[in-house]
């Protein structure tokens, strides 16, 4: 349970504010955001003061809430806590710097409107502005601390801790580099650096790799647990108890926070324009609002004013009441109490919701499109080999949720060890974003691709490579899977699209993103399929650019030359060739310079890349699914 915060002081809005889709990715719950005057940690939902609701109904039900929210009004708690001038080398908490500053102002007017030192972020003697700690400690758990001054200071003299420790940072002389110039004394004559400050040691113990931080090491050298995790949660300003072993890290450090994100299409029904108004009126505002407030009571609640709140909506927005019981039942009754069973949102079965809109399998009537428009178009009118349509979406809605996050290792969902949650258990709404765009969706003959596969052993040997690499990765040992050769391929496409759509359509290449639908018949859905969409939440979104590219007057043209291109690298011969580069050795002929794509784009960050599954190798062209066109150009 999250503790009460004491008080909140108001922030500058210009000097301490981030964008919706930053407080949702790199600046969420948990992450450290540096403002001009200091560092701050963005605290857990509980805490936040301003919210605008989105909705998207089965992205909801999947996740076991009731809606989504754009953060209007962040709440930040201070970390990390130590701080120095950097004039006369003062070194310590936040609590103390406070205590000095009251104890200076004590009689003056500044005190009065900033009695928490939040404006005034400076040394009281010199007037310097104080600078934060540029390292902390972070463990597998997801727990992060400050890192320990005093005790280190004090171990690595080999003295007891003083009384009253005082500490001051200073550097070095100007021959001394790196951590062995950053040095920490204590007035009681302790001295140290931060030389072995970020040692990492591996051991094998019954063969098993192990990694013993500096921390582990010296309490093993005192037999003692002083160094031990402290087990903080600054987000939610909890301790728990913590057996593991910290690792020191800088400040800024990817490793220090990994958000876990779920997307997820609007989609009709969910998508239609009555859907929306329901979504948008004032009375059903008031009554998820009412439910939200008395969820043990739901049920109850849904008996006593449902056909009441049927009349009032019906009536707001001008609606047959027929079609309002039939979307609000379906919203509040069909699955019982909201949130029961949370549906895998990057499982087959929920993307193959998706796949049958975007395909057409699901029917809308033309007079209720709302957040969802699509156009399909056969594959027969663009001559490209193995497609069997082309679907031009015109509008498309797409929600981006913040569930949780890790530290030191990425995970991929709330199973993992290392997951953080973002919210209580009670709470009922994750914090999202949404954006507004357009895509190509383009879908494949699954006949053709298994033929591809049967015709050469080595297209499923160098799946397997890729597989392999997997299977040995972090993430691979916590979710086994295996990487088809179609999903490569699909994949490998996707990006090289990407890459030459935005030469093509004027959208720059981290506006686009795509969505990969591969799935065989055993695993519920048979599916084959690509979705590149805008996925930029500025000004960049509805234009038509993306969508005019996927004519058949100019789709076959930008497809031929993105596989052309894709016949050779100025890291050839070294790409083609290789077995095994980027993350993890997830790639074979991939890299930056040929098809690798922004960390936005891509859902696999940048893995399972291989052209030699789309234009073949220099010792065997003829494994690529699209030789034919890379022969026809050359020729």
């Amino acid at each position: 349970m999250n503790k009460p915060i004491k008080q909140k002081v108001e922030l500058n809005r210009v000097t301490h504010s981030v964008r919706a889709a930053q407080a949702v990715l790199q600046y969420g719950v948990g992450a450290m955001v540096d403002f001009p005057d200091q560092t701050l940690v963005a605290t857990a939902l509980e805490y936040w003061s301003g919210t605008t609701r989105i909705y998207d109904e089965r992205f909801a039900k999947a996740l076991g809430v009731n809606h989504f929210a754009v953060p209007t009004d962040i709440t930040y708690a201070r970390f990390p806590e130590w701080y120095f001038c950097p004039r006369c080398r003062k070194f310590q908490p936040i609590s103390k710097w406070i205590a000095d500053y009251r104890k200076n102002e004590a009689k003056g007017k500044r005190l009065e409107k900033d009695m928490h030192m939040v404006k005034n972020m400076q040394c009281v003697d010199c007037k310097q502005d104080l600078v934060v700690a540029r390292i902390v400690t972070v463990c597998e758990q997801g727990h992060i601390n400050d890192f320990p001054w005093v005790k280190w200071v004090h171990r690595q003299s080999k003295k007891e801790i003083c009384s009253n420790p005082s500490l001051k940072f200073t550097t070095g002389a100007s021959g001394a580099e790196g951590l062995e110039g950053l040095s920490i004394e204590c007035a009681c004559k302790a001295k140290t650096t931060l030389k072995g400050a970020f040692e990492i040691k591996t051991e094998t113990e019954n063969n098993i790799r192990k990694s013993v931080t500096v921390f582990e090491r010296l309490d093993r050298e005192a037999d003692s647990n002083d160094f031990r995790c402290e087990g903080k949660h600054p987000q939610k300003n909890t301790t728990e108890k913590c057996t593991c072993y910290p690792r020191t890290v800088q400040r800024g450090a990817s490793s220090v926070y990994f958000p876990v994100i779920y997307s997820s299409l609007v989609i009709p029904p969910y998508a239609d324009k009555l859907n929306i108004k329901v979504e948008k009126c004032k009375a059903y505002a008031e009554c998820e609002v009412t439910l939200s407030k008395l969820p043990e009571m739901r049920s109850l609640i849904l008996d006593k004013h449902f056909s009441g709140w049927v009349n009032e909506i019906a009536t707001e927005i001008g609606a047959a009441k027929d079609d309002i019981e039939r979307i609000l039942t379906r919203k509040w009754l069909e699955t019982g109490e909201t949130g029961d069973v949370e549906v895998d949102v990057s499982g087959v079965m929920y993307r193959a919701e998706e796949y049958e809109a975007l395909n057409g399998e699901i029917s809308t009537p033309p007079d209720a499109f709302g957040d969802f428009s699509r156009e399909g178009i056969p594959g027969s009118e663009y001559g490209i080999p193995y497609i069997n349509s082309v679907s031009l979406i015109d509008k498309v809605r797409v929600v981006n949720a913040h569930i949780g996050f890790s530290r030191i290792n990425p995970v991929t969902g709330s199973e993992d060890k290392g997951f953080v949650h973002v919210k209580e258990s009670e709470t009922r709404w994750y914090p999202a974003y949404e954006v507004r765009g357009e895509g190509i969706f383009i879908e494949f003959d699954q006949s053709y691709i298994d033929s591809w596969i049967l015709s050469d052993p080595q297209v499923t040997e160098r799946a397997k490579r890729i597989s392999g690499s997997y299977s040995s990765s972090f993430i691979g040992t916590n979710h086994p899977r295996v990487i088809s050769p179609k999903f490569v391929m699909l994949h490998t496409l996707s990006h090289l699209l990407i890459k030459q759509l935005s030469f093509e359509c004027g959208y720059s290449i981290a506006s686009l993103s795509e969505r990969i639908y591969c799935a065989d018949e055993s695993e519920g859905k048979q599916m084959a399929g690509i979705f590149i969409y805008t996925a930029s939440g500025d000004s960049e979104g509805t234009l038509g650019g993306l969508v005019r590219q996927g004519r058949p007057d100019t789709l076959p043209r930008i497809f031929n030359k993105a596989i052309a291109n894709a016949q050779t690298c100025s890291n050839d011969p070294i790409c083609i060739l290789s077995r095994g580069q980027g993350r993890e050795a997830l790639n074979l002929a991939a890299c930056h310079a040929c098809a690798l794509l922004p960390e936005t784009c891509c859902e696999e960050r940048n893995g399972f890349l291989d052209r030699g599954m789309l234009v073949g190798t220099l010792r065997s062209k003829s494994i690529g699914f699209y030789h034919s066109i890379a022969d026809a150009h050359n020729n």
